[in-house]
């Protein structure tokens, strides 16, 4: 390979990877070893796949020919804050679309997990106490999703079988190929109808927080809370007093602050249910993570235009 070849950093979990562009060069990084190669002559950038930005930063200032990085998540709102802070223009792609099936699986798991008590079941049988008691259904319920992207309208596949009216709501009017998708404007009104809502919006200024304290308020009295985006389009300490209240329940994937650290209020918090953020992560995604940086770099290394472009 010609010396002059651009430069890709890929992480050390595609080991396996075949059937690259053959004119570029790359390298291999697990996040923790020595880099691979110069930073400097880095101009595409797939970082390990892990959730310490730390970590997906600590080269950046030094890849002063980067042109591209390829995100192996949805969501990119603490890597974009790392870019910002560089003195040059990088175009970041995310993974969108990618994890949408296995994030929209576990979303429905919270739901029925928490509707159907199974948390409260789980510590029955722990204490070997045999309680029958009867919890609601999903059946017919009303649901209310925030964030109709790839997440939301894979969500709302599976709950077809259920019968649920599902209400969609993204950042503006729009129509899809399942009805009306309505303005973020109108959730004031949309929470107070709907038995449950699912949070698989993206983190940006304009969602962050969120569902504050007055948003909360206005959800019915019993409704349960999914969020499957980024832990803080919530404010905690909202939901904390709404759960204490025993008004609200709620089941998160994702928290804030993240990871949940020991001790923390949520933790034991009635009604919450927690999961380890691990909604994206089943054997499927490493194959189709591949395909998609596979199809980058074939179109980088042609001068295309990039998929999933989210800033430049």
């Amino acid at each position: 390979m010609a010396a002059s070849s651009p430069q890709v950093w890929l992480p050390a979990q595609f080991g396996s990877f075949t059937d690259l562009p053959r004119d570029l060069n790359y390298a291999r990084w697990d996040g923790r070893s020595a880099f691979p190669s110069d930073p400097a002559e880095v101009e595409f950038y797939v970082p390990p796949l892990t959730q310490d930005i730390d970590t997906i930063g600590k080269p950046l200032a030094r890849m002063t020919r980067l042109r591209v990085v390829q995100a192996l998540s949805s969501g990119t709102d603490e890597l974009r804050a790392e870019l910002d802070r560089i003195p040059r223009d990088v175009t970041l792609c995310n993974a969108r679309g990618v994890p949408a099936g296995s994030t929209a699986e576990l979303a429905l798991t919270l739901i029925l997990a928490s509707l159907r008590g199974i948390p409260e079941l789980l510590h029955d049988q722990d204490r070997g106490a045999w309680r029958p008691r009867v919890f609601p259904s999903l059946y017919e319920r009303s649901v209310l999703i925030v964030g109709y992207g790839a997440v939301g309208s894979a969500l709302e596949e599976l709950l077809a079988p259920f019968g649920c009216a599902v209400t969609r709501v993204a950042r503006d009017d729009r129509d899809s190929p399942r009805g009306p998708v309505h303005s973020v404007t109108r959730l004031p009104r949309l929470v107070a109808e709907a038995d449950v809502v699912v949070l698989a919006t993206p983190l940006t200024p304009q969602t962050r927080q969120l569902f504050d304290v007055d948003l909360l308020a206005r959800m019915k009295d019993g409704a349960l809370l999914v969020n499957v985006s980024r832990g803080a389009v919530v404010d905690t300490g909202a939901l904390l007093k709404e759960a204490h209240g025993g008004r609200l329940r709620a089941a998160l994937d994702v928290t804030d602050p993240e990871p949940l650290p020991p001790g923390h209020p949520l933790w034991g918090a009635p009604g919450v249910l927690i999961t380890p953020h691990v909604g994206a992560f089943t054997p499927s995604l490493w194959p189709r993570l591949e395909e998609l940086v596979r199809r980058q770099l074939t179109r980088f290394a042609a001068g295309e235009e990039l998929d999933n472009v989210v800033a430049r």
